[in-house]
């Protein structure tokens, strides 16, 4: 049976694929990633606090302060965290995940128990993937692999 020959073009040898964005445009996106986040986030809490009922200039305004904090702090986030050891950061997102779920949850009318349980589950799977991640992408004195 015939295989095919191996070429030299390709994958670099390092594993990793090329990097086609100029690093403008990975400083743009370090800002529009968390802006257009927000906005998203503060659109569903928004919807989620009206229940379907009319839009209002309070409605309005509770989704772009709820879209700035959450822009805000996702940034930070993103900016800071990286920083961190594995664990630390793992336990910085599953923090940040966890209120930002809960938050959104609380407003759809639900208990405060319910909301809470569930906000634990999505820390909790949140907390294994991330642990998961940092972990096997770190050399054994805690550098990352790039």
């Amino acid at each position: 049976m015939a295989q095919a020959a191996p070429t030299s073009g390709g994958m670099p040898r390092s594993g990793r694929t090329p990097d086609v964005f100029s690093a403008r445009m990975h400083a743009r996106a370090r800002v529009a990633i968390p802006i257009v986040t927000g906005l998203i986030y503060g659109d569903w809490a928004a919807a989620n606090r009206r229940s379907g009922g009319p839009i209002t200039g309070w409605n309005l305004l509770f989704g772009f302060v709820t879209a700035f904090v959450f822009a805000v702090v996702l940034f930070a986030v993103l900016t800071y965290s990286p920083r961190l050891p594995r664990e630390l950061h793992a336990v910085v997102w599953t923090a940040f995940m966890g209120i930002a779920f809960g938050f959104l949850y609380s407003q759809t009318g639900e208990a405060i128990i319910r909301s809470i349980g569930m906000s634990v589950a999505v820390a909790l799977v949140t907390f294994i993937l991330m642990f998961y991640r940092f972990y096997t992408h770190e050399d054994a004195a805690g550098h990352r692999i790039r």
